[in-house]
């Protein structure tokens, strides 16, 4: 590995410092978007039970201890479930826009790096090839393949490791985006399905509210 550092030149470390910031990127966010993903049917089934009995602290207190944007909203609907209906809607929206930025975090560094690597691999091959030209100037006409290997090692490697830290990120980032995307559905649908509840299935189930 190191014989292949010296062969490929000085581009050689920028492409490493983006291979290892795109590993620490990807570990921290499948570590994140693991404990953000939760069941969201079963989390509002237990959240329906416990609210029906008229202990909505102790439902605030179970959002908290849950991770994820899911609990977040539901526990934002829940602190908000006197609004009007409209204003309920809007809060209970803003507050899933809210969560998205956090589970995009890194993914444009992950991307960047996917996108930036190939272009340093070609930037090590174009100043290979110019060492090559170089050197045969510097040698002509009696230049030998010892004189030009340098700078064909450094175009060859360059652009393989540039290649092979590319391919990779953008796998990474592509499997991030998909988990993103999942939780993203899972959080519309809880925002439907609490809105539904506190506004409907709630009120029609308060005795206060039927007709003597």
């Amino acid at each position: 590995m190191w014989e292949l550092m010296v062969k490929g030149g000085w581009i050689m470390w920028p492409i490493m410092v983006c291979s290892v910031t795109a590993a620490v990127f990807f570990l921290e966010r499948v570590f994140h978007l693991h404990r953000a993903q939760i069941n969201p049917d079963d989390f509002l089934s237990g959240i329906y039970t416990i609210v029906n009995r008229g202990n909505m602290a102790e439902a605030v207190s179970i959002c908290d201890q849950t991770p994820g944007p899911v609990a977040h909203m539901v526990r934002t609907a829940l602190l908000h479930s006197d609004e009007p209906p409209v204003e309920l809607k809007q809060t209970i929206n803003k507050a899933g826009l809210g969560e998205v930025p956090r589970l995009e975090k890194n993914l444009g560094g992950l991307l960047t790096v996917a996108q930036v690597t190939p272009l340093l691999g070609l930037m090590g091959t174009v100043i290979g090839l110019i060492r090559v030209f170089m050197a045969m100037e510097q040698n002509a006409p009696l230049a030998e393949i010892g004189d030009l290997s340098g700078g064909i090692w450094q175009a060859l490697v360059t652009t393989a490791v540039g290649i092979c830290v590319s391919i990779p990120s953008f796998a990474a980032y592509n499997f991030l985006l998909s988990r993103v995307e999942s939780i993203t559905l899972n959080m519309e649908s809880a925002a439907e399905e609490i809105y539904r509840f506190l506004v409907y299935d709630r009120t029609q189930g308060d005795p206060s509210n039927e007709t003597l």
